[in-house]
């Protein structure tokens, strides 16, 4: 039985904050739950689709966040407990119905995850995503515990119910990665089936009926508010006149600064766990006891701005700061050191930072920078087409995925990325505006979430570039979850569905489609070559299963390669693929045995033929 399902309130036991969340779920009787991956969010859905795999939870991974969000919205509106969690860019994906579906509510319970990335750990942007639960008028709640994150998950779908309306909860990196001790509640029973009915003036938002529903969004949000005031997830610690107001793991930060600068009997702390709509009357009513405010928020002033203007409202003129040079920076993740410093400062208290070790003896810890894996077949597939189009004036758009790290010398091949898919509709663009030849990349999994309209606009307006499908059977960069194009027997699934991404290419109108096998590199050169002298839109299909995922379920054994004599010190191993499973020793160049998966790439260009099978 999967850990998350035992019935043992009571129980305490150590968790992945995503993991509490899951648990969370589970104990609030979620029934349907949908999902894209995406780091900093992908452990909840992994935990719940194993937990699907052994109970009557549905769970699906759906082809984007915006698909998820559709279905699971029907079923949030059939009455049954729904959960779709997404990391923050993806719910910029998922944007459109999320500002519809406000308006139209929900029957039964649904909480909308979204998990933010201060620092940029995975993502390639830090969003505030507190602003899309102002934007839409939703409720959102912010845990700043691992084990709050778990207590957090019922009474957000109770709430949910409520107000019939959907709940956001937002996340962050430190709370969805960090372990601590959970005590397990009980479990809900699930209610498994639901039914439709049929309210086509609350359902079907055609103008006539938004209009209505706004308002009735408008007063749901007011109610909101009135529950934001007397909820337990917003309370003040301590009775002191230097006032604090605090979110997510800063709260908790801030208790420890607090503690240790010895002034405790001196502040109160408001922490914002239900943070829209915020509790007006209650902040209020903290700033007419405060001398001063210091806001404490990772991200945006989105509380900062909203206290600023209540205190305006009363007439409170105390000084309110948070996000300013000398104070909290917009920028990256905060740290406890970093707010017992800030606190010191505004707080005028006396602060000597402790000593900082003596490290002037310690050798410099080598950087550790992301890598294409050993017997990445994404690195054979950059050098196959970097190659085919030498002495071309090529730009290379690319996409979010492990390939991104393709932009690093010395593949370099990666010039411009902004989301999702858009490596396929930028290289439209790129093809019209300029007379430089573009190569594009998308891996399998993106390809499914937002590449295949790109691809359809570019068959449409007759385009003229390459793409560069890597089809490697998996989601790779989040964890090896599935996607349509997977063979799901693998996982145990042989009923479920499964798209061929090249007679799904053809099937579009792409005239030129060429599939290769990247370990294969002379053959794959050839064929790459020819699609690039294709006038009009052209598709290479690079099919090779990502190595990690190989090797997990036992598709690949290792069949490690050594450098022998015949080695004249070319380094064009080196100098053109650079896999990590190289090294240089005394001068030579030589290969990791215990980190060569045997793809023998690098023998096939090494120009002495000097790579060969390590016998023993």
């Amino acid at each position: 039985m999967h850990k998350l399902l035992r019935d043992t309130p009571g129980e305490k036991i150590m968790l992945l904050g995503n993991e509490a969340i899951a648990r969370g779920a589970i104990e609030a009787g979620v029934a349907f739950a949908t999902t894209y991956p995406g780091t900093p969010s992908s452990e909840i859905s992994l935990n719940l689709f194993q937990i699907s795999r052994e109970s009557d939870l549905y769970f699906e991974y759906s082809t984007n966040e915006k698909v998820a969000l559709e279905v699971a919205a029907a079923a949030a509106n059939s009455g049954l407990r729904t959960f779709c969690m997404m990391k923050h860019v993806g719910l910029n994906v998922a944007a459109d119905p999320l500002m519809t579906l406000a308006y139209v509510g929900v029957t039964g319970g649904m909480v909308i995850l979204s998990a933010d990335d201060p620092s940029l750990f995975s993502s390639q942007n830090e969003q505030d995503n507190r602003y899309y639960a102002k934007f839409g008028g939703l409720p959102m709640l912010e845990p700043s515990s691992v084990a709050e994150a778990k207590e957090m998950m019922p009474a957000a779908f109770d709430l949910s119910e409520s107000l019939r309306q959907p709940v956001l909860m937002r996340t962050t990196t430190r709370i969805n990665h960090s372990n601590a001790f959970v005590t397990f509640g009980e479990l809900r029973p699930r209610k498994t089936k639901g039914k439709f009915i049929r309210e086509p003036l609350r359902c079907v938002t055609v103008p006539a009926v938004s209009r209505g529903l706004h308002a009735k969004l408008l007063e749901k949000l007011g109610r909101a508010g009135k529950m934001s005031d007397s909820s337990e997830f917003n309370f003040i610690r301590g009775k002191g006149k230097l006032g604090i107001i605090a979110n997510g793991v800063s709260f908790h930060y801030a208790e420890d600064g607090v503690r240790d600068l010895g002034i405790e009997d001196k502040t109160s702390i408001f922490r914002m766990g239900f943070s829209n709509p915020m509790p007006e009357t209650k902040i209020k009513d903290f700033l007419k006891k405060c001398e001063k405010v210091l806001v404490i928020e990772e991200g945006e002033p989105f509380m900062e701005e909203a206290v600023k203007a209540m205190a305006q409202e009363i007439g409170v003129t105390i000084p309110i700061k948070g996000k300013t040079p000398e104070l909290f920076s917009r920028l990256f993740e905060y740290d406890p050191a970093m707010v017992r410093e800030k606190l010191a400062s505004f707080f005028e208290v006396d602060y000597t930072p402790p000593e900082k070790i003596d490290v002037s003896n310690v050798p410099e810890i080598p950087n550790r920078p992301p890598n294409l894996c050993s017997g990445c077949s994404h690195r054979a597939t950059f050098y196959e087409v970097k190659q085919a189009a030498k002495d071309m004036d090529v730009i290379h758009p690319t996409d979010i995925g492990c390939y991104t790290l393709g932009f690093l010398p010395p593949l370099n091949m990666g010039d411009f990325v902004i989301c999702m898919g858009s490596s396929v509709s930028t290289s439209c663009g790129f093809s019209k505006a300029t007379d430089q030849k573009v190569v594009s990349f998308i891996g399998d999994s993106t390809f499914f979430h937002s590449g295949i309209t790109g691809l359809v606009n570019a068959v449409f307006n007759n385009h003229n570039f390459t793409l560069v499908i890597l089809e490697n059977g998996i989601t790779a960069m989040t964890g090896h979850q599935p996607h349509p194009g997977v063979e799901m027997e693998k996982f145990g699934m042989p009923d479920q569905g499964q798209i061929n991404i090249e007679q799904l290419v053809r099937s579009l109108g792409v005239e030129h489609v060429s599939v290769i096998k990247p370990f294969k590199v002379k053959k794959s050169i050839e064929t790459i070559k020819e699609a690039l002298e294709f006038k009009g839109v052209s598709v290479i299909i690079s099919q090779e299963p990502c190595i990690l995922y190989a090797r997990s379920m036992k598709m690949r054994s290792a069949r490690p390669f050594m450098v022998t004599d015949k080695c004249t010190d070319h380094k064009d191993c080196i100098n053109n693929i650079a896999c990590p499973s190289f090294f240089i020793q005394d001068g030579r160049v030589s290969i990791d045995a215990d980190t060569c998966v045997g793809c023998a790439v690098c023998a096939q260009i090494c120009p002495e033929n000097a790579i060969r099978p390590l016998k023993n």
